[in-house]
């Protein structure tokens, strides 16, 4: 299977110039190129599909570039924009870039000897040109009738509130110059991006022609949409990151584990490297029995895996579990302070746990679990009550020390869903997380 049937077979074909003569071309290594504007000090999982599709073009034996727009960052994409992206400077879009490249060497690898993929920045190639020199040099072969008919361009004049700076205008022209440059100098022969970058890149491919009389390919991927039409990758809660700084990684396996039922076959295609058989074998066990949840779990760690390390999924993992019911022998307290960041936590003064006064039912109301004490006895006598995922069958039940986990949480649950964590500190502040 060719890399263009793979993807393909996955879903993850939109666009594609002269795909006959592209599919000749690629039966020999070739060079290729993604475009990432460093606009955050992290990638997101909006940002996987183009990113996974550069890795498994260099499984095949390619020469993947990742291009850090240190240069297009600076202006910003309007490419389904809906506003001016704000300016950044350049210790900003360095200091972003350095934090990516760690990322970036999760997806790709860059010490194989065969075919390693390339980090390099467009600012290299701009910070000598003069303006006068790039409108002599790469502004004439463009027409002005042409860029605004890109529809990244024309959307935003279209809105006469808004509107389109002359910066955001010209960023087509930052874009082309990055495709002739590497066609120039490193013999890169495709482009490939979301499908929002077709204009774009088409631009590129006339420069090419234009400038250095040589043909070059464009692929553009689907921009991911969840099944009821919401945009994929956003939560109440924001962007799914990949540094588990922004987003944690409890938070980043929940992401995939939430998937919608009618998505999850759909993301196992696009965002993992399973195989044809074993996606279609995961699909088999989702249709059968979806309550099992399977699929989800296989997509969730493989995701996970990827960015964060088998080890990291494990605590993810048993973390998850755990707001199920599940034991909490043996648990790290790295795993258990991830739980504490997704369930409602306060923090209460040490010595309100003196005198063996603080019941269950106390920290229940103090939880906001049981609205009031008699309603906690009444929870607790009719067995939906846990502490540390126990049971408590004793409505005056008082906290003990060695009730403590790690000597300082509690985590109580009421019913099957509703958690909350008790955390002891010998200050005088009380305050909620």
């Amino acid at each position: 299977m060719s890399i263009l049937e793979e993807l393909k077979w996955r879903g993850l074909d939109a666009d594609c110039t002269d795909a006959a003569e592209l599919e000749k071309k690629i039966a020999a290594p070739i060079t290729l190129y993604c475009g990432f504007d460093p606009t955050a000090d992290s990638l997101h999982v909006g940002n996987l599909v183009p990113l996974l599709a550069l890795r498994r073009f260099q499984l095949l034996g390619h020469h993947p570039i990742a291009v850090a727009g240190g240069a297009t960052g600076s202006i910003g994409d309007p490419s389904g924009k809906t506003a001016e992206r704000q300016l950044l400077t350049k210790e900003i879009l360095d200091r972003n870039i350095a934090s990516v490249k760690v990322q970036l060497a999760k997806l790709l690898d860059f010490e194989t000897k065969q075919n390693p993929a390339r980090l390099v920045d467009n600012a290299s190639w701009t910070v000598g040109i003069s303006f006068l020199d790039f409108l002599r040099d790469i502004g004439k072969h463009f027409s002005v009738n042409q860029m605004v008919a890109k529809e990244s361009v024309r959307a935003r004049m279209e809105d006469r509130e808004v509107g389109i700076s002359y910066t955001e205008f010209s960023y087509m022209l930052l874009q082309a110059f990055d495709f002739m440059v590497l066609r120039r100098d490193q013999n890169c022969e495709l482009q490939i991006g979301g499908s929002d970058q077709w204009g774009n890149i088409t631009a590129g491919i006339d420069l090419c022609r234009k400038k250095l009389g040589k043909q070059v390919f464009g692929l553009t991927l689907p921009l991911i949409t969840n099944a009821d039409g919401t945009k994929f990758g956003k939560t109440e809660a924001g962007a799914i990151w990949l540094d588990p700084k922004r987003t944690s990684v409890y938070r980043f396996y929940q992401f995939w584990i939430n998937t919608d039922d009618r998505d999850v076959i759909r993301y196992l295609k696009y965002f993992t490297f399973l195989s044809q058989d074993e996606i279609a074998a995961l699909e088999k066990q989702h249709a059968e029995n979806p309550g099992a949840r399977v699929a989800h779990k296989a997509l969730a760690k493989a995701a996970t895996d990827l960015i964060h390390g088998e080890s990291a999924t494990a605590e993810a993992v048993r973390a998850s579990e755990i707001l199920f019911g599940g034991e909490l022998k043996g648990i790290a307290e790295s795993t258990f302070n991830e739980i504490v960041g997704e369930v409602h936590s306060i923090v209460v003064k040490l010595e309100r746990f003196s005198g063996g006064k603080f019941s269950v039912n106390v920290a229940l109301n103090l939880l906001g679990l049981s609205p009031s004490f008699s309603q906690g006895r009444k929870d607790i006598e009719s067995g939906g009550i846990y502490l540390n995922n126990i049971r408590v069958t004793d409505a005056k039940q008082i906290i003990i020390p060695s009730d403590f986990l790690f000597g300082k949480h509690l985590l109580l649950r009421k019913g099957k869903k509703n958690y909350g964590v008790i955390t002891v500190k010998p200050s005088s502040v009380t305050s909620a997380h």
